[in-house]
C-alpha cells in the first residue's frame, strides 16, 4: 500500500474520532493529532530538563500513587492486567520468548544484552520492541 493511501486511511479514521497517532488524543484530524503528539513530546522533554532525572522519576511516582488511590487496589490490578493484555497482543508469543532469552542471560554483573553480545548470541529485539 502506498504511503499516500495509508495517510488517507488514517485521516479518515481520525475524522471519525479514532486516535491514530500515539499522543494525539483529542485531535479531530490526522494533522491535528500529529501536532498534538509533537507538542506533548516537546513539553515532556522540556519538563524533564527542568526537573532533572530524579525530579521526573518522583513526579511519575506521585502520579502513579495518586492513580492507585483513585482506582483502589482492584482497579489498579485491572489496569495492569489490561496493559499486560495489550502488550501480549503487540508482541505475541515470539516476542515474549525472545525477551525471555535476553532476560535469562542477565546476571548480577551484566545485563542480558551485554552477555548476549559477549557470547555472540543474537537477540532479535524487534520482536519485543514496538517503537520504530
Amino acid at each position: 500500500m502506498a504511503s499516500g493511501q495509508l495517510r488517507e486511511e488514517l485521516a479518515n479514521k481520525a475524522r471519525e474520532g479514532e486516535t491514530v497517532v500515539p499522543g494525539g488524543t483529542g485531535g479531530k484530524s490526522l494533522e491535528a493529532q500529529e501536532h498534538l503528539a509533537e507538542g506533548r513530546s516537546k513539553g515532556g522533554q522540556t519538563r524533564k530538563e527542568q526537573l532533572g532525572t530524579e525530579g521526573y522519576k518522583e513526579l511519575g511516582s506521585k502520579g502513579g500513587q495518586t492513580r492507585k488511590e483513585q482506582l483502589g487496589t482492584e482497579g489498579f490490578k485491572e489496569l495492569g492486567s489490561k496493559g499486560g493484555q495489550t502488550r501480549k497482543e503487540q508482541i505475541g508469543t515470539e516476542g515474549y520468548q525472545e525477551m525471555g532469552r535476553k532476560g535469562g542471560l542477565s546476571t548480577m554483573d551484566k545485563s542480558g544484552g551485554e552477555r548476549a553480545q559477549e557470547e555472540g548470541i543474537y537477540i532479535d529485539e524487534a520482536k519485543f520492541r514496538t517503537s520504530p
